[in-house]
């Protein structure tokens, strides 16, 4: 249903978009004739991650910045305005996650985590809101929330389940304060969608991970263009009366309940706190 014109004109502002879903989400757009740009914390990701997207044709370029450092998301915009013109787009991708029992957290993990996804979410969406209705443009914000992040929660990432809760909380609040200014604010909760850098963090070895796929429906994970499609519709003129709404994409894998509760039933409790402690010394 896209065509190669579907985003022309837009520029896209991508957190997180050195790497895994941010990366393949700014792929999607930049096919589509969208002008990217991709910012996190890693100079060499972000530049690995430009060259792939240069090949597409559009104008590309990447920003060093921490999503927690509000006052360098507002530098950050004043150089994507002056180098693209306009940004009508951002997508809050930027997330951190780690598996722990709760009581065995630390107050800096856990703000750590809230920082960069509701933070980090805020900072980037309050700047880019203001440069818009300073503008009397209109423009569109989409969050990468997970599905945890209303009903049930989950087990073992009560940072990320908190953070993104909020962020899906703030979804809802700005697409019915900032409908007025013609800017639109969707979520997407992804299940599973294997990148590099997560799957190693959250599956410590392939009994987890397999006990992880028996809880899908549909039997497998999600490809990346799948989500990189519906993130493209979202952010595309093709769905203007869409706003405050959180699309859910996990192959039933929600109506099994939190997603990492099934952790519960592999081992007892000390040893279970003994593994998490062995995985964040890795």
């Amino acid at each position: 249903m896209f065509k190669e014109d579907t985003l022309k004109d837009e520029v896209i502002l991508i957190t997180g978009g050195g790497s895994g879903l941010g990366l393949s989400m700014a792929k999607k757009f930049a096919s589509l004739g969208s002008d990217i740009a991709v910012c996190g914390r890693t100079e060499e990701k972000l530049e690995h991650a430009a060259k792939e997207l240069s090949e597409f044709g559009t104008d590309v370029k990447w920003y060093a910045t921490d999503v927690r450092d509000y006052d360098a998301i507002g530098e950050m915009f004043d150089f994507i305005i002056k180098d693209f013109g306009k940004v009508t787009g951002l997508v809050n991708n930027a997330a951190g996650n780690f598996l722990s029992a709760s009581e065995d957290l630390s107050p800096g993990g856990f703000k750590t985590v809230v920082d960069i996804v509701l933070h980090g979410s805020f900072n980037c969406t309050h700047h880019f809101g203001n440069y818009l209705i300073d503008s009397e443009a209109e423009g569109n914000i989409l969050n990468i929330v997970t599905t945890y992040a209303e009903d049930a929660g989950s087990a073992f990432v009560l940072p990320s389940a908190c953070g993104k809760a909020g962020v899906l909380a703030m979804t809802r609040s700005l697409a019915f304060e900032w409908a007025e200014y013609g800017i639109r604010l969707n979520a997407i909760a992804p299940g599973p969608f294997p990148t590099e850098g997560a799957w190693t963090r959250l599956f410590p070895d392939k009994k987890f991970e397999q006990k992880y796929l028996d809880k899908i429906p549909a039997g497998r994970y999600g490809e990346h263009d799948e989500l990189a499609n519906l993130a493209a519709f979202l952010m595309s003129d093709m769905a203007p009366y869409i706003t405050g709404e959180c699309v859910t994409i996990d192959g039933g894998e929600k109506l099994s309940g939190g997603q990492f509760n099934f952790i519960d039933s592999m081992m007892d409790r000390k040893k279970l706190k003994a593994m998490f402690k062995m995985m964040k010394g890795k």
